[in-house]
């Protein structure tokens, strides 16, 4: 993201940023809402059963996300002994990913709507170039949180889809080398290596397929 201030782009620059803050917000109260309905309150007495951004952005992680492309917010605190379900991690867990998708969803429909309404305010280049970048950020978060490794969300949800021996060596597996080996997949594609193309392209396919309007 920082060639685009080099290149002199300041306007997607600030765009870009200001929906990366609102794509992370919703992720992150995504899981503290979730939390809140299964019985743990934990993120609602730590302030962060709300939307708002300074609840959620960590500094150094959006400052990463501008200079390098990867970051991020402050971890929702939870404790699943507060949970009532068996399942309850799973749905927190995918609770931020399902917000992306539907902040995507919101945003791409939403345009379209407005633009089907001959909304003029919309027709102008930077609401059309806002509501697509934030439609297709969320996507990315949802997918990019969706791989299991390291501390992503995807390392709690998959343990539900695997035989218990399977779980039990995934987990053993990724509390050992999981950070390392997400970090080592940052680095290569830092390098140039592009070893998270498959993101993009799928939420490039995904993007056509959430526009209902």
């Amino acid at each position: 993201m920082i060639q685009l201030l080099y290149q002199g782009h300041y306007a997607l620059f600030g765009i870009i940023v200001i929906a990366l803050v609102i794509s992370l917000s919703f992720h992150e109260f995504g899981h503290a809402f979730v939390a809140k309905l299964h019985g743990d309150d934990t993120a609602e007495r730590a302030g962060r059963l709300t939307l708002n951004p300074l609840a959620h952005i960590d500094a150094f992680g959006l400052l990463m996300v501008v200079m390098v492309g990867f970051g991020y917010a402050k971890p929702v605190p939870t404790d699943p002994r507060n949970f009532r379900s068996r399942f309850a991690s799973l749905w927190v867990s995918a609770a931020g990913p399902l917000m992306n998708l539907l902040l995507a969803i919101v945003a791409l429909n939403f345009f379209t709507f407005a633009i089907g309404a001959g909304w003029d305010f919309f027709a102008g280049a930077g609401p059309r170039t806002f509501f697509i970048y934030l439609a297709r950020i969320n996507l990315l978060l949802m997918l990019f949180n969706l791989i299991p490794l390291g501390a992503l969300d995807g390392h709690y949800i998959l343990p539900y889809f695997l035989s218990r021996n399977a779980a039990a060596a995934y987990v053993d597996f990724n509390a050992r080398y999981g950070n390392m080996a997400l970090m080592g997949l940052v680095m290569l594609s830092l390098v140039g290596i592009p070893v998270f193309a498959f993101v993009w392209k799928v939420s490039d396919a995904l993007l056509p397929l959430i526009a209902f309007l």
